[in-house]
């Protein structure tokens, strides 16, 4: 039993996303370990353990979403927690900050998921767990082990059971082909499809071109998150412009940034589906039209298999 384990490892969480963190902990059976993240009045952020983890395996859970703060808070607690003395420190980050600046595609440009990589291993970490991660070249970026778990098996449980007519899984740009090939497997006489797109800036995208056939079929849109909503509202103008009958969305984070839910409620995508590694749930102005499946489970086996020694790659390798 899990339970004979507490002794030997302690989770805490930053303030990103709570709500997330005690449904992890409520999933393993156990509480949240207390630390203290308050600030200075100069807003300099303030941690303090209060209790002993001296020896002990730690798990923090913090996303760093609104990247600068939370990063800096989650660097902050492994620090402190590595001058408690922590055997071993695992950063539980669901939704992984600053991970579309993967490469250099400019020049002068920074790689900034490589900076922080860099940053979370000075800092103390001896592991890191995320969830899907925008570039699977990330993993790379750490000389720590990583598992990067998928929320996609989640996604697709809940698509597969609404039976949708004549499914066609659409990729909104190619770098998301593998977590549509692999949505795929599971939804019965579904096809694909593939937009190619064009990038003019930061937040702006033309979607230029679609391979595969959506006449008479319904759409569901799969990538790793949604930030301003652009790419997918334009995707789903396209397809039913080529005669879809509706348009599904599916993400495993839900950024939502800027006016993008407005946008999102206008259009014509008819549900669209997310996890919680950001607090989306919590937001006031959540349009019905989203729903938000929760990762607590998936993360919560993760970190129980990573304390009993046991295989994380079991956890989708069973469910492929």
């Amino acid at each position: 039993m899990i339970s004979e384990k507490f002794e030997d490892f302690k989770i805490f969480t930053g303030n990103s996303n709570i709500f997330l963190a005690k449904s992890i902990v409520g999933y393993l059976g156990m509480n949240l370990g207390e630390i203290l993240s308050t600030r200075f009045p100069d807003g300099e952020i303030y941690v303090r353990c209060l209790e002993s983890v001296r020896g002990k395996e730690v798990f923090v859970i913090q996303s760093t979403y609104s990247p600068s703060d939370n990063l800096m808070e989650l660097l902050i607690m492994i620090d402190a927690l590595k001058r408690a003395s922590a055997r071993s420190i695992c950063a539980v980050i669901p939704f992984f900050g600053y991970a579309r600046q993967d490469r250099k595609t400019k020049s002068r440009e920074p790689i900034s998921a490589k900076l922080v990589a860099n940053l979370i291993t000075v800092a103390g970490a001896t592991r890191v767990i995320s969830v899907d991660l925008h570039a699977g070249q990330i993993q790379g970026f750490f000389d720590i082990p990583l598992d990067n778990l998928t929320a996609v098996l989640l996604l697709r449980s809940y698509f597969k059971d609404k039976e949708l007519k004549n499914p066609v899984i659409v990729a909104p740009d190619v770098g998301a082909v593998p977590r549509t090939t692999e949505f795929s497997k599971g939804i019965r006489n579904s096809t694909q499809a593939i937009f190619v797109k064009k990038r003019l800036g930061p937040d702006e995208v033309e979607t230029s071109r679609l391979i595969g056939e959506v006449k008479d079929k319904t759409v569901i849109l799969v990538d790793d998150a949604i930030h301003t909503g652009g790419t997918m509202i334009n995707a789903a103008e396209e397809v039913l412009k080529r005669g879809a009958i509706e348009v599904y969305v599916g993400a495993t984070h839900g950024v939502f940034a800027l006016d993008s839910l407005e946008k999102l409620e206008k259009s014509a995508i008819k549900e669209i589906v997310v996890t919680d590694t950001m607090p989306v749930s919590q937001r006031t102005n959540l349009p019905s039209k989203v729903k938000v499946l929760s990762v607590a489970s998936l993360i919560g086996e993760a970190i129980k298999r990573i304390v009993f020694h046991e295989s994380v790659s079991e956890l989708f390798e069973k469910s492929s």
